[in-house]
């Protein structure tokens, strides 16, 4: 099964080390996006490749809880999250581009399901766009989110 992708961009009225301060700021991340219910760290302290955690948010009306890790980091100006469930590999690159004063940040998330059975392949035919709004949405919230926490913190 191919991939799926949802790609969604914001200007944010706030530095670039302000929106990467907010973004990669684990700890306080449940308090900043209002989709993440809890976060709890597997490892690590700070932000770094290899950084893992537990993050659960509702969808669909669900509580559901992902393993995600850090895999890539290019400071304050990208960073990929990486996720692999229920026979899926999900990734999350996050961009940060001077835009004047302010940040453009572009949140990327793409899927790809791998090793599926057949009941697999057909639920996700049938339920693969209904998640993939649902996931746009958060993507949305997210955005939001990040940026509202970042001009606030920028003052």
């Amino acid at each position: 099964m191919s991939a799926s992708e949802i790609r969604f961009s914001r200007v944010i009225a706030a530095p670039v080390g302000s929106v990467w301060k907010v973004l990669t700021d684990l700890d306080n991340a449940e308090s900043v996006l209002r989709g993440v219910q809890k976060i709890e760290r597997l490892d690590a302290t700070g932000y770094e490749i290899g950084t893992r955690w537990r993050e659960t948010r509702v969808m669909f009306g669900k509580s559901a809880t992902e393993e995600m890790w850090v895999s890539e980091i290019d400071q304050k100006k990208r960073t990929v999250v990486k996720a692999s469930s229920n026979g899926a590999d999900y990734s999350t690159v996050f961009t940060l581009t001077p835009a004047g004063d302010g940040t453009t940040l572009t949140m990327q998330f793409s899927a790809e399901a791998a090793n599926l059975g057949t009941f697999s392949k057909i639920m996700m035919k049938l339920l693969g766009p209904l998640a993939m709004k649902a996931t746009a949405k958060a993507i949305q919230r997210d955005l939001d989110d990040i940026g509202a926490a970042a001009v606030k913190l920028a003052g």
